[in-house]
């Protein structure tokens, strides 16, 4: 199995630690983004596929050829969004293989990867008292994701959908939204792909979601030292 990493954003609002280092090797916990991301893959992800754009080539530099005991490619991203770096590696894969993306500064714990990996296809999900202002999913009730709506005024639920993804790759073969802002987003793929599959809103632990700024940083040194889950990776 493949898990393609999107980690070719600027990180503007990490700022200015992004200046020179992109996101997904900023630090925390005494590991970078990168490594916490791969130190709690399963054995049953063998490759990765890193979408690079912005100071790619410190990512390149930092992972080589493998990383983490991981075969890795890299596919240049695109200033036009995420969901259009991706559709770039649809070359990588076969019909209808299964696959998982994530984005390249998502936090995940062991546990979280392996709950999301026990379906066929899942959206790793974290509750949130007033979610308007992010991915909120609107569930069935078999907590089967029907969509997920950005930025809603009235939240169907309170279930944030977060970065980490497993679906096919029949995601290859949809086009993507353009956002607001002029941006072409993955989780576009992904609402389409919840549609036409069965998608399971897996709820993690939202006391370590969401890496925006400098301070999230802090916040997370402080959660790894006190989370003894989170450093039993292997």
């Amino acid at each position: 199995m493949k898990l393609v990493v999107l980690a070719a954003g600027e990180g503007v609002r990490m700022r200015p630690l992004t200046l020179n280092m992109p996101k997904p090797l900023l630090s925390f916990g005494g590991e970078t983004s990168l490594d916490h991301l791969f130190e709690v893959l399963p054995k049953e992800v063998t490759e990765a596929v890193i979408t690079v754009g912005y100071l790619g080539n410190k990512i390149r530099k930092y992972c080589g050829d493998e990383f983490h005991g991981r075969k890795v490619t890299y596919i240049e991203g695109s200033i036009d969004g995420n969901a259009v770096g991706f559709l770039k590696a649809k070359s990588l894969f076969s019909p209808k293989e299964r696959l998982a993306v994530s984005y390249g500064d998502e936090v995940i714990t062991k546990k979280e990867m392996e709950d999301c990996l026990l379906h066929e296809y899942s959206w790793l999900c974290y509750k949130m008292e007033n979610p308007k202002n992010v991915g909120v999913a609107r569930v069935d009730s078999k907590n089967k994701i029907l969509e997920v709506l950005e930025k809603p005024e009235v939240p169907p639920s309170n279930l944030v959908a977060n970065g980490f993804m497993v679906g096919n790759a029949d995601l290859f073969d949809y086009t993507p939204d353009k956002n607001k802002n002029g941006e072409y987003y993955f989780s576009s793929l992904m609402n389409t792909f919840c549609k036409k599959n069965d998608v399971v809103a897996v709820v993690g632990e939202e006391d370590h979601a969401h890496i925006s700024t400098p301070e999230d940083l802090k916040r997370l040194d402080e959660w790894c030292r006190k989370n003894s889950k989170f450093n039993q990776k292997k």
